[in-house]
């Protein structure tokens, strides 16, 4: 059965992502919800909306107000960090009951109350970047030019809380590697009584610059862009606590470790980053972190003084995992934090409390009172919702005991936000997408979806393979007979930290190996060691190599899943990935030529030296001690093993895995004297969003892969 309409089903809809409900806000007391969505699952335009009374009703439409002008280029940049390719109203902020939200649309401020009215365009002193409303709702803060500012919502007042001593200094904006690597896109955070901001003040000047430029518009000049390489310099961030009144605080925090600390091959143990940062009813709370990731400091600041108080000093003797959603503290002032539950299970500290053994905890979703919502899997291949109360907890019970609510029910990936009773439940199953409103653990209602159904129906056969219970997903022809003839198989994984492709959910990744799949293969995707979701042990055996573990449990499920379905060819085997996924799909065919025929390679990091510092550091160590790690996992220097058909397919404007990966490759290639194709993407970043590039990029990876394998 050929599809020819899902290459450009799956770019018009951006991976079908438009017309899904996201950035979920609910009210303290549970009556409103505010989110962002599109109103079709091929219209690109986010709007503003409140669901209110059982209803939805429309807050905020872009195409009535204008775009306002060009994009800010510190929002374009952090939308990439965030793999944003949606326009209009890509996200908001609320005050504290919800009753107004603030947005910005190509630099313009706007303002809308959820109670009814038209959106209100405020004046400010140039174009926004990042508008966060104060908990009272009279204020807006602002980045604009590296500054912070602020203005009222009325319009009046506008003026900067601080300004930029140079020109590679920022005030409220995320660094490079916070954003990119730590997932904390966030450079400033309201006090709870509206009247001062805790602010993160980076200074790049010591980051080195690289120029990044476009060949197919020779006529712009290159854009400088600050990259900390694994080994270089980081940008250097600072905490500042800055008052309405004008006054400023410099936050004080340790340089290095004052307590023990784990020593390694490679130790560094002054405090180089900032991971987490909030500041709730009991003052600023914050994560610091070491540069060589194995120890970090949760501790409270005095919003009066600056001083700081620590809270609790987080060790691993690899790295130390960043849970999302922690710290937080609940109302009593508990802090929960990570921690490692018995039989390697990734938990928390509730207080003296911890959660039960055999629950591998995802994100801390937020709290209410002494309750406190996350998301959790017994097994890997789901994600639910858990409920835990803290109060009147006995102290230092055993593990495993307390009252635990599972929420979500049935296969799928589940998340959600709270407010009040009302629970916003986002399930994502393997019939689809939907997103239900629960008040007191009851159905009440449901947000629509209008994302579109694909062409193709996904039907992934799930296998647990090998000694180390590999989970995996076969998707075969729908068209084929058992025994009727060999397959040819293709992997197509991710199989790098921080992504799962093998769930019980529905998903672009299953929706387009299932269009492998009928254009005649059997396609395997497997989740090896170094993904989430099984613990500690299994995440951090990638320590110092990434590349031959991974390999290995690839070549492993294939040859398991061989002797489960005979029809799977293993003398024509191809691979296709991108990201990390493109680094393991050449690093297969590199190194294993008699298991793997051909290779599409992605976006891939090919010289490791030239990732970022806190993702590539973590793994691989330093660069100056550890160079065997670097030179081992590289793909450059072992060009010369290339035997089998390669692609490397990299966006000319990626600023994440920059071309200079790409480039260095096909040049070690070139002078191995090894034959390969090279596809650059002018103009295309690390999330390929141009419709017309990403279909006819799925259909020529097909024609390569069809060529390579059956000519």
């Amino acid at each position: 059965m050929d599809s020819p309409d899902l290459p450009l089903q799956f770019a018009r809809t951006h991976r079908f992502s438009l017309g899904v409900p996201r950035g979920f806000t609910v009210s303290p007391d549970g009556e409103r919800v505010l989110f962002v969505r599109s109103t079709a699952g091929d219209d690109p335009v986010g709007r503003l909306w409140v669901y209110e009374d059982g209803a939805e009703r429309m807050l905020a439409d872009p195409l009535a107000l204008g775009d306002g002008g060009p994009l800010p280029e510190a929002e374009r940049v952090r939308r990439e960090r965030a793999r944003e390719s949606a326009q209009g109203v890509v996200s908001y902020s609320s005050d504290l009951h919800a009753r107004v939200a603030a947005f910005s649309l190509g630099g313009a401020l706007w303002v809308v109350a959820t109670d009814g009215g038209a959106p209100r365009r405020i004046r400010t002193a140039g174009p926004v970047v990042d508008p966060r409303l104060s908990p009272d709702g009279a204020l807006v803060a602002y980045v604009c030019g590296g500054a912070l500012r602020v203005v009222g919502v009325d319009g009046t007042g506008d003026r900067a809380l601080a300004e930029p001593e140079s020109p590679q200094v920022t005030y409220g904006l995320a660094d490079h590697v916070a954003a990119e690597s730590m997932g904390r896109g966030r450079g400033f955070w309201w006090s709870p009584r509206s009247d001062a901001l805790l602010v993160a003040r980076v200074d790049a000047s010591a980051v080195q610059v690289w120029w990044l430029s476009d060949p197919a518009h020779p006529e712009l000049a290159p854009r400088a862009v600050r990259y900390p390489a694994a080994g270089t310099a980081n940008a250097e961030t600072s905490l500042h606590l800055l008052r309405l009144d004008g006054t400023r605080t410099t936050v004080r925090t340790p340089l290095r470790v004052f307590g023990r600390h784990i020593a390694g091959e490679w130790t560094d143990d002054a405090f180089e980053y900032v991971p987490t940062a909030a500041w709730d009813a009991h003052g600023p709370l914050i994560t610091l972190q070491t540069r060589d990731q194995r120890s970090a400091y949760v501790m409270t600041v005095d919003p009066g003084t600056g001083a700081t108080r620590l809270v609790e000093h987080l060790r691993d003797g690899a790295w130390l995992d960043l849970l999302p959603g922690t710290p937080l503290r609940l109302a009593s002032g508990r802090v929960v934090r990570p921690g490692e539950v018995p039989g390697d299970t990734r938990g928390l500290h509730v207080g003296d409390t911890l959660t039960p053994r055999g629950l591998q905890v995802r994100e801390v979703l937020g709290s209410t009172g002494e309750r406190l919502w996350f998301t959790a899997s017994t097994e890997p291949t789901e994600v639910h919702v858990y409920a835990f109360d803290h109060a009147d907890q006995e102290p230092d019970p055993e593990p495993g005991t307390g009252p635990l609510c599972q929420l979500s029910e049935g296969p799928g990936v589940h998340t959600a936000a709270v407010g009040g009773d009302t629970v916003v439940l986002d399930s994502r199953t393997p019939d689809g997408h939907t997103v239900t409103v629960l008040r007191g653990g009851e159905p009440v209602g449901r947000i629509a979806v209008h994302a579109e159904e694909p062409v193709v129906t996904p039907r992934p056969r799930h296998l647990t393979l090998g000694e180390r219970e590999l989970r995996s997903a076969l998707y075969l022809p729908s068209w084929h007979e058992p025994g009727s003839g060999k397959l040819p198989v293709l992997l197509c994984p991710y199989a790098g930290p921080g992504l799962q492709l093998v769930v019980h959910a529905r998903a672009w990744w299953t929706v387009v190996a299932q269009w492998f799949a009928e254009q005649g293969y059997a396609v395997l995707v497997t989740d090896g060691r170094g993904t989430p979701g099984r613990g500690g042990a299994w995440a951090k055996a990638v320590h110092g190599d990434q590349l031959t573990p991974v390999l290995d449990d690839q070549v492993d499920a294939l040859h398991a899943a061989a002797e489960r379905f005979a029809d799977l060819d293993l003398g024509r085997v191809g691979i296709r990935g991108w990201s990390f996924g493109g680094f393991l799909a050449a690093g297969a065919v590199l190194h294993r030529p008699d298991v793997f025929h051909a290779a599409v390679a992605g976006a891939a990091p090919t010289d490791l030296r030239l990732y970022d510092t806190h993702w590539k550091e973590r793994y691989l160590g330093h660069p100056d001690v550890q160079a065997d790690a670097y030179e081992n996992c590289s793909l450059v220097a072992h060009a010369h093993r290339l035997e089998r058909p390669l692609m490397l397919v990299h966006g000319l404007a990626d600023d994440n895995v920059l071309p200079v990966h790409l480039l260095r490759l096909s040049s070690a290639l070139l002078a191995a004297g090894r034959p390969h194709t090279v596809l650059p993407l002018p103009g295309a970043s690390h999330l390929v969003s141009r419709e017309e590039v990403a279909a006819n990029l799925l259909r020529l990876e097909l024609d390569f892969l069809q060529k390579s394998l059956n000519g």
